[in-house]
């Protein structure tokens, strides 16, 4: 027995913000960003919450999939940036989508995060805990970018998206994922800072920092490592693979990972054209992009590979 993905949804805000309107705020323009990062557009939130379009995401999976909330057992989130410290934003969706049956939580594993919950529901599944579970993607990462930044802010969007996942024998096939805490600084957003009666702060708001070419080096070695390592533990090649979904960080990385595999660029979806790096909720995004559209036949052979902050990397394997 292994996990099959039946529904999937995406949800995003309303507000869309173009290059060009950062380019009235900032020093830049579309040229400099989208031929560094492949980016026209993201999404920003003005009154829409993680939680929101998470539980937005979520309803359209379960609708696609034909599932009730009653029959959610398991509903865990990719974030690192819920509404809430606590209660965890997979609770707050729970309680959303009325999931009484469910247990909820969430996974900090960064841009990997919707890889990662994945992968930990594949488990609970297999394993023979849980039948059906939602695993959700879900970023409001304009809260934690310094706006002055421009070398960091105009790469990310918000958005969540999600997939409903049941126990069949046929789906995931192999899954691989990897950390490495010793090159988590190239990439971090600090958290409140230590305040209680022994010790004086200044309260001050954190950002993200990124140091770019460290992680576009991370990952345009390690990602394609990963995806043989799946493969071959799939008992594949990469030339059996009809599609690669890659976390949408930068067009680049994209291609050049399509050129270390020899495999054609044709194979990579894109859509950070449209979104920007939306974090966990890029995968998703990009499935149900492509599941709405029809894209994927039955027997169709799909890698799913993620990247981010930790420094965490990983790829999933399945049939669709």
């Amino acid at each position: 027995m292994t996990t099959r993905i039946i529904g999937t949804g995406r949800s995003v805000p309303s507000r869309k913000v173009t290059n060009d309107d950062l380019a009235k705020i900032m020093d830049t323009s579309d040229e400099w960003i989208y031929t560094r990062t492949g980016i026209h557009n993201r999404h920003l939130v003005e009154t829409e919450t993680t939680t929101d379009m998470a539980a937005d995401a979520a309803k359209q999976a379960m609708e696609k999939a034909g599932v009730g909330s009653e029959e959610i057992e398991l509903i865990i989130v990719g974030t690192v940036s819920g509404d809430m410290c606590y209660p965890s934003t997979a609770c707050l969706v729970q309680e959303r989508i009325g999931a009484v049956n469910a247990v909820a939580y969430d996974i900090s594993a960064g841009c990997s995060g919707f890889l990662f919950a994945l992968n930990a529901a594949h488990a609970y599944i297999s394993s023979g805990v849980y039948k059906c579970a939602l695993v959700l993607g879900a970023e409001t990462l304009s809260k934690m970018m310094d706006w002055s930044d421009r070398s960091t802010c105009v790469l990310f969007g918000d958005g969540a998206g999600a997939a409903v996942v049941k126990a069949d024998a046929t789906g995931i096939k192999a899954i691989t994922q990897h950390s490495d805490g010793a090159g988590g600084g190239v990439l971090t957003c600090e958290n409140r800072a230590s305040n209680n009666p022994y010790v004086k702060n200044e309260i001050t708001l954190p950002y993200t920092k990124m140091a770019g070419q460290d992680v576009f080096k991370f990952a345009v070695k390690m990602v394609p490592r990963c995806i043989q390592d799946v493969v071959e533990k799939a008992g594949m090649s990469v030339e059996d693979v009809d599609y690669f979904l890659l976390h949408q960080a930068n067009k680049r990385i994209i291609e050049s990972v399509s050129k270390r595999l020899n495999v054609p660029i044709e194979k990579f979806p894109t859509n950070i054209e449209h979104y920007g790096n939306t974090s966990a909720a890029s995968i998703p995004i990009l499935l149900d992009e492509l599941n709405s559209a029809g894209t994927f036949k039955k027997g169709d052979v799909i890698v799913m590979s993620g990247f981010g902050a930790g420094l965490t990397w990983g790829a999933t394997l399945l049939e669709w």
